[in-house]
């Protein structure tokens, strides 16, 4: 087992060694095109030449770096530039050799000071390129709302007022409708005599939320909230949909559905 835990990682890290090459490539490549910093006078062939390995070498070099300081400093930025920092020096050096050695260049003290101020934002920009590549997707956090079972004497006031067929069925949502009410149910839909005020007492300490004014909907039947320009619906258990006003929605806002 830890055999094959070995090998995983040891081809994780292969993978993004070869990526990391081919981010070098490509941008060393890219570099050639552009020719920044004179090197248009350079031959083409030696030009491209030229900026894959400085790219690639001081590339490397920076990579190795971030690997090091990776558990010194979790923070992303500031990791990129610290490790663009402490890598300028050897890779200005890097630079240096591979321009005397391809061009003639002169190796002395000025133009390696000169060539500092190059190669810092270059390989800061690498950098940069590599982490964007590397960092991974924000974490998602997810909240829910547990809706606690409502409480039996919660509800037993006004269950007592639904016909033996719904009184002990699945309570989903309280329509006003004059001076009766609907009452929606998993075992269906009943009509009673009730002020909706009155309603709204009797279930005052049981899991649900007055939505509307002439809405109310137990806790959990609801599955969704949508809301748009300033009114919203709430679908609920059953396929049934209801209004949800401006006034009530820090009600839902609360309890975690938007």
């Amino acid at each position: 087992m830890a055999g094959e835990a070995g090998q995983l990682i040891g081809a994780a890290t292969a993978r993004r060694w070869v990526v990391d090459v081919a981010i070098l490539l490509a941008i060393g490549l890219l570099m050639g095109f552009l020719r920044p910093f004179d090197s248009e006078l350079a031959p083409i062939p030696g030009r491209y030449v030229y900026w894959v390995i400085c790219i690639v070498g001081v590339g490397l070099i920076g990579i190795g770096a971030d690997a090091v300081l990776g558990r010194r400093l979790p923070m992303m930025w500031w990791r990129v530039a610290v490790v663009s920092t402490i890598v300028t020096p050897p890779g200005t050096l890097l630079v240096l050799t591979t321009q005397h050695l391809l061009f003639r260049q002169p190796f002395n003290w000025p133009d390696y000071l000169d060539l500092v101020w190059q190669v810092f934002p270059i390989l800061l920009a690498v950098m940069v390129v590599r982490s964007l590549v590397w960092r991974g997707p924000p974490a998602r956090i997810e909240t829910r709302t547990v809706i606690a079972p409502p409480l039996p004497e919660a509800e037993a006031t006004f269950r007592k007022r639904l016909s033996a067929k719904r009184r002990t069925a699945r309570l989903i949502a309280i329509e006003a409708h004059d001076h009766y009410l609907r009452v929606h149910t998993d075992a269906g839909v009943e009509l009673i005599a009730l002020r909706f005020s009155d309603a709204l007492e009797e279930l005052s300490r049981a899991h649900g939320w007055r939505v509307h004014r002439s809405w109310w909907v137990a806790a959990d039947a609801v599955e969704a909230v949508r809301w748009r320009r300033g009114a919203g619906e709430v679908h609920l258990f059953g396929g049934l949909t209801v209004p949800a006003s401006r006034a009530h929605r820090p009600v839902l806002k609360q309890a975690g559905w938007f």
